[in-house]
């Protein structure tokens, strides 16, 4: 099975979802445990909320297989995101519930681990590289729009509840400024949804290792909470009328992106 969907743009803009996918090839799919079986961790249905970039000419490119046989947002070194904090792997162990992935005795070892990065980590990246250098060569930069979503309530990762909305940009250095600006902008004018920029998620591997404003290329992440769009008891269900909202924001938020140029 391929290991990405690729949907190309016309212009700078280009979304990655990396976590939006559900495959488990059954070689890793047998070792893995009754909450593993799940999923949960998926970001469910993030690539249909996008489903509208190619009507504004943004490109949208999203993983097929499941975080959990490797994790595409995390450094394969294993270079934690967050030091100090709790941390997943590139091949997570436990749930963002806690609970324990793999069968006793089957969680990946060392060798496995650089298996799975070999076969489906570092494939990816370099399909997804190439895409952000055809953009940057056809259009002079690249905006790259990373695009996640959480339970809205993750004790493991945060107090309290999750801002609907969370744009990251690694403290400011993976963008422009006036981009941040003109994206923060956007969600700050969604009425009915709450937002934060780098708060509790400042964005992740993708967003840091890609984002080179120098070089042309201006990153940004946003994680949205599960609960601004669907059920979180049953988030495999797609509610199209629940997530209508959201889509409109998010559509006005890649329009945004897509008006912005470095010199403007």
């Amino acid at each position: 099975m391929e290991l990405w969907k690729r949907h190309p743009g016309t212009t700078p803009v280009l979304i990655d979802v990396p976590h939006c996918g559900t495959h488990v090839p059954p070689d890793i799919a047998r070792d893995l445990a009754p909450a593993g079986m799940r999923l949960l961790d998926t970001d469910w249905h993030v690539e249909t909320l996008y489903a509208f970039a190619p009507k504004l000419g943004a490109g949208l490119f999203h993983a097929t297989h499941s975080r959990y046989v490797a994790d595409l947002n995390r450094d394969p070194d294993g270079v934690p995101l967050y030091p100090g904090a709790d941390n997943t792997e590139v091949c997570p162990l436990r749930s963002f519930h806690d609970a324990e992935l793999w069968l006793p005795g089957r969680a990946p070892d060392a060798a496995e681990v650089k298996r799975r990065v070999d076969a489906y980590w570092r494939p990816y990246h370099a399909a997804l590289a190439a895409e952000i250098a055809a953009v940057t060569a056809r259009h002079g930069y690249c905006v790259l729009l990373d695009g996640h979503s959480i339970f809205s309530e993750v004790p493991r990762f945060f107090a309290g509840r999750l801002p609907d909305l969370n744009l990251g940009t690694a403290d400011g250095r993976s963008c422009a400024p006036s981009l941040q600006a003109r994206a923060a902008a956007a969600l700050g004018a969604a009425a009915g949804f709450t937002h934060v920029v780098n708060g509790r998620f400042k964005g992740g591997y993708i967003t840091r290792h890609y984002g080179r404003p120098e070089q042309g290329v201006h990153a940004l992440q946003l994680e949205m909470a599960m609960s601004a769009y669907l059920d979180e008891r049953a988030p495999e269900r797609y509610d199209a009328a629940r997530a209508a909202g959201l889509i409109a924001v998010l559509e006005n938020l890649v329009a945004a992106l897509v008006e912005w140029s470095p010199g403007r």
